[in-house]
């Protein structure tokens, strides 16, 4: 089951719960903990099953057009599963509602971390469009590669 969450406290608890499980991808603590703190004021949609918050999707506002998939997460023994793809495919939707133009996504250049390159693999299934690499956003060993997609 997906649901938008509107509860400040109830985005941070998801965030955290989640994005713990996941420190492969999100194992520098101040940058998680940034993550957890800015959920609170994304857009997010939560993956539950049952009562249990099995993944998430936060968008924030990076421009008048554009919305950013700024973080997203579902625990380990839920991937490939399709939520991912359910969580995205309701966050676009949302997007679109609310008028913007463009979806942007960062994450490290492919070739660069075994993990990461599934990740990238992931976006460019959904529809993602290689944009631009940054190789010093972040650091010399992260090169930042941004993904585009239109949404009209």
């Amino acid at each position: 089951m997906l649901e938008e969450i509107f509860d400040k406290e109830e985005k941070m608890r998801i965030a955290r719960l989640i994005l713990e499980s996941l420190t492969e991808w999100f194992e520098v603590n101040e940058t998680r903990e940034q993550y957890i703190k800015d959920s609170k004021d994304f857009i997010m949609i939560a993956a539950f099953e049952d009562d249990k918050p099995i993944g998430f999707i936060c968008l924030k506002e990076t421009g008048k057009e554009t919305a950013e998939l700024a973080v997203m997460g579902v625990l380990k023994e839920y991937h490939r599963t399709g939520i991912g793809k359910s969580l995205f495919k309701k966050a676009k939707e949302i997007a679109i509602e609310k008028g913007y133009s463009f979806m942007q996504v960062k994450t490290v250049k492919m070739g660069v971390y075994e993990d990461y390159d599934r990740t990238n693999l992931f976006y460019l299934a959904l529809g993602f469009k290689e944009f631009e690499v940054i190789p010093l956003l972040w650091d010399e060993a992260n090169p930042c590669q941004i993904y585009v997609m239109s949404l009209k």
